[in-house]
């Protein structure tokens, strides 16, 4: 099996020197090159054609956004974002997924040892190695309007709703969100992304969405017309106090080298006594996320993953549908519509 060819992008030499030395360590990768500016990374690009590039936002001459724009325009490859640990750092981080970049990751800091960092790195590097740039989603036909403007809820919500993503799930999760209406059902997300990016990513989706979304913090209630996304670097489970379903933000060890986890997020909704529950695997490699889902459609509730071509990567859905843990397999498009209809509309899923 070929390594996978990795190119570093920081003007940092201490960062390229530690990230090339822990890097090495995975016998599936290789460290091809470094650069300390966007314009080496031109020429490195062309002359060693790495698999994926991590880039830095911030540098002298010519700042990695503006880079990853030009990149994506004439030299398209899988580019993951490393970049300091600040709300601001957050937020360009998002533009840059929207730019077209597959991922982020922050650096070593405060809350997020080298060791652990290595490992999210590793995982997030073989994800970007699967992305193919010249497979587009196919869509259906009808107005773009159509598959963007909120829909109209057929009742009260009955069950809440779950999401898990990882890479390419930003977009996934903002074309589902933008489809519920203001008082669409309680709305619980795990999107795998670190500290303060996910504050960044809640933001932008309170903005572009008719639903409340914001970062989850411990001890908020679940409510309809509510969507709370699992901050960064913490786990976020569900739990019953006093009579009320609230979420539970809390540290521990990384699962499926995630940290939030999706699975610790299915699995504490799984042993809710009484909950109605909805949920949906998109995007993202591994298998995190999978065997809680199998557990949902356990106790009744109606389970989708996102189907194989509208997927970046299609391996946390495919574990959820080898293991049986998907009721139904679907395109992006039509997930949100499926959300809200059997969250509305009760009837208990097939086993």
């Amino acid at each position: 099996m070929d390594k996978i060819k990795v190119l570093l992008v920081d003007d940092s030499a201490v960062v390229r020197e530690v990230l090339t030395s822990e890097l090495s360590r995975d016998p599936q990768i290789q460290v091809v090159g470094a650069a300390h500016d966007a314009y080496a990374a031109r020429d490195k690009i062309v002359s060693m054609a790495p698999d994926v590039v991590l880039l830095d936002i911030e540098m002298p001459r010519m700042d990695g956004l503006t880079f990853l724009r030009k990149l994506m325009h004439y030299h398209p490859v899988p580019v993951i974002i490393v970049s300091s640990l600040t709300m601001p750092g957050g937020q360009l981080a998002l533009d840059a997924i929207g730019s077209g970049a597959v991922d982020v990751m922050c650096k070593p800091g405060p809350g997020l040892e080298l060791s652990e960092m290595t490992e999210m790195l590793v995982a997030k590097i073989k994800a970007a190695a699967q992305v193919k740039f010249d497979r587009s989603p196919k869509h259906p036909s009808g107005s773009e309007a159509d598959l963007t403007a909120p829909l109209t809820l057929a009742g009260p919500p009955r069950r809440i709703v779950a999401i898990g993503a990882s890479t390419g799930g930003t977009h996934a999760i903002e074309t589902i969100l933008r489809r519920f209406p203001k008082n669409g059902p309680a709305t619980l997300i795990v999107q795998h992304m670190p500290a303060y990016f996910t504050a960044s990513f809640a933001q932008r989706l309170n903005k572009s969405c008719q639903m409340e979304v914001r970062e989850a913090a411990d001890g908020d209630a679940v409510r309809a017309g509510l969507a709370l996304v699992a901050r960064g670097n913490t786990h976020m489970l569900l739990r019953h106090h006093a009579g009320q379903l609230r979420v539970q933000v809390k540290d521990g060890p990384m699962v499926h080298h995630q940290r939030p986890s999706i699975e610790v997020l299915f699995q504490s909704m799984a042993r809710c006594p009484g909950a109605r529950f909805v949920a949906a695997l998109l995007t993202g490699m591994g298998s995190d996320g999978a065997q809680g889902l199998l557990a949902l459609r356990g106790q009744g509730a109606y389970t989708i993953a996102q189907d194989h071509a509208t997927s970046v990567v299609f391996g946390m859905p495919a574990a959820a549908i080898r293991c049986g843990g998907a009721c139904e397999v679907m395109p992006l498009h039509r997930i949100a519509e499926s959300l809200l209809k059997h969250a509305c509309n009760y009837a208990p899923a097939a086993k």
